[in-house]
């Protein structure tokens, strides 16, 4: 079997879409196939940009042709602009999110509100370690936190990193969260297109955000991505120490 033969087969068994993260996973434990490169990693991130077969759907998350009417249907890829499409953007990232902080060993929390919503068919909820928000403060603190969309826990149970995925708003609610929670030592991220950073950066400069425009991070979409699919493969590497 061929390597693209290979990375078609995993897409297959998936449903005709897989993020970069899931082929590091899978496409080596099918038999047959001759990698012959000290790099097969980026084997399959050339494999999945070759256009006969394969069309990305987002950063990070591929499909095969054959199978574009069914995947554009499935995630209403056509509605570019609906409240469906919004929806899948923002748990698209929320699972990414999930999943990174699991691989580096965090304890992980999707809010409760969001808790059903769906991660390429997977429920948030299923990705996400612990169900019950940390009572690491104040209740009115507490409350406050449990709404940020990706929580991130230390083995002391104390937050150490806070994500908010923003698709359509203007920063605004993100922002004001982090300013309430910003008595704590928290790595505070924005997550967001890369195109959007002006937006963002024009919004921190309000005096409303003075206090924490030192400690917020933006980060592109593309480089969620980008993380998701190294820490996967730092992650297959270690196993394999």
């Amino acid at each position: 079997m061929k390597q693209y033969e290979a990375v078609i087969e995993v897409m297959k068994s998936m449903g005709g879409y897989a993020t970069l993260g899931d082929l590091y996973r899978e496409v080596f434990k099918i038999g047959g196939v001759k990698w012959g490169t000290q790099t097969p990693f980026a084997s399959i991130r050339r494999i999945v940009q070759d256009t006969r077969f394969f069309f990305k759907i987002r950063p990070g998350l591929w499909a095969l042709k054959t199978h574009k009417a069914k995947v554009i249907k499935l995630f209403e890829l056509e509605k570019e602009k609906g409240k469906k499409q919004v929806e899948f953007n923002h748990t698209y990232y929320q699972g990414l999110l999930l999943q990174i902080g699991n691989l580096k060993k965090y304890q992980t929390f999707a809010p409760y509100q969001d808790k059903n919503k769906k991660y390429l068919g997977i429920p948030l909820k299923e990705l996400a370690t612990i169900d019950r928000f940390y009572q690491f403060s104040y209740d009115r603190v507490v409350k406050k936190a449990a709404t940020v969309d990706v929580s991130w826990f230390n083995e002391r149970r104390l937050p150490h990193a806070f994500f908010e995925v923003e698709y359509s708003t203007n920063f605004s609610n993100s922002l004001g969260k982090f300013v309430d929670l910003q008595d704590f030592n928290v790595e505070f991220r924005v997550v967001a297109d890369r195109l959007r950073e002006k937006q963002y950066r024009s919004v921190l400069e309000s005096s409303a955000y003075k206090s924490i425009s030192h400690r917020v991070k933006f980060l592109p979409y593309d480089v969620v991505s980008e993380l998701h699919s190294k820490t996967v493969e730092l992650s297959l590497i270690e196993e394999e120490f």
